[in-house]
């Protein structure tokens, strides 16, 4: 009963978000990579507006080297909620000469995502960008508020952010700037499996486990792909794992898992000792990664 009081309670409070972007922008956006936070985000949106359809368009910036199950789901869920998706590609920025490609053992697109997406912005003249970030997830994601101000590079000071006083959210904005809002901050990882449980809520099938190529890195289980750099003596073997949070394939470790319902995945979290982002290979390049990119325009 009080788990349920609880849901309920963090459900009333994204709706109120929600509904609060709808009266307070012109042209918000939902960014949607078919993860499960943003899968969440849509059903509390349909939510918020319901009977009407969802008042602004998904935006996936993709970065050519995703897991195809993600893709696929993407693609699924848009066309069966008849929703607008925008999509903008990092290969672009990059045959533009925007961004530069890594290389090496521990080259990503994940950062070169910046570029693109402030890009798309500009383009399309969002003014409120909604995502999913959770506070529980990362300490630099815990210092943000619910509707954080991007100055008119999109660059994120931690030093400047307005007080956010109970419920009152403050979406008034300077010409050039634009907000970032995270309707789901207060949730944990495990709030967001129960609500996807209790909505009866389908996900990529990534989520669960399954036997993958894979090999071993620092300790991490990277997935084999033609997107991942490998060196020669690291053994690609088959093994039962899954994937608890879903970036691009160069920076998302896996876990190995036997979980195969939801039910299962929920049991596995309250027993883990690791935290979410610690499969987060991106997170590992400096204890400020995640900071410096927020920084530099990073969602």
């Amino acid at each position: 009963m009080t788990e349920t009081l609880h849901i309920n309670a963090l459900e009333n409070e994204a709706i109120y978000i929600f509904r609060e972007v709808a009266a307070q922008f012109e042209k918000p956006v939902l960014l949607f990579s078919g993860g499960k936070d943003s899968i969440t985000l849509v059903r509390l949106a349909q939510k918020a507006f319901y009977p009407a359809k969802i008042p602004f368009p998904l935006m996936h910036i993709d970065t050519g080297h995703n897991f195809p199950e993600t893709i696929e789901f993407r693609d699924k869920l848009v066309k069966e909620l008849g929703l607008e998706l925008i999509v903008r590609n990092v290969q672009d920025s990059i045959d533009q000469g925007k961004v530069k490609e890594e290389s090496g053992r521990y080259s990503s697109r994940n950062v070169l995502q910046t570029t693109t997406l402030l890009d798309a912005i500009e383009e399309f003249k969002f003014d409120a960008c909604i995502g999913g970030a959770r506070r529980d997830e990362e300490k630099a994601r815990a210092k943000e508020r619910i509707f954080s101000v991007r100055d008119d590079f999109g660059q994120w000071d931690e030093k400047n952010q307005r007080p956010e006083l109970f419920d009152m959210l403050n979406g008034q904005i300077e010409l050039g700037q634009n907000v970032r809002v995270f309707p789901i901050s207060n949730w944990t990882e495990l709030d967001v499996w129960t609500y996807i449980e209790n909505e009866n809520l389908e996900i990529p099938s990534i989520y669960f486990a399954h036997k993958r190529d894979i090999f071993m890195r620092d300790g991490l289980i990277w997935s084999a792909s033609e997107h991942v750099f490998k060196d020669d003596e690291e053994e690609v073997v088959e093994r039962m794992v899954r994937f608890r949070t879903v970036g691009d394939m160069s920076c998302t470790a896996a876990v190995d898992s036997y979980a195969e319902t939801i039910r299962e995945v929920v049991a596995e979290i309250r027993e883990s000792s690791i935290s979410e982002r610690g499969a987060r290979i991106d997170d590992k390049r400096s204890e400020a990664a995640m900071e410096k990119r927020k920084q530099q325009g990073y969602f």
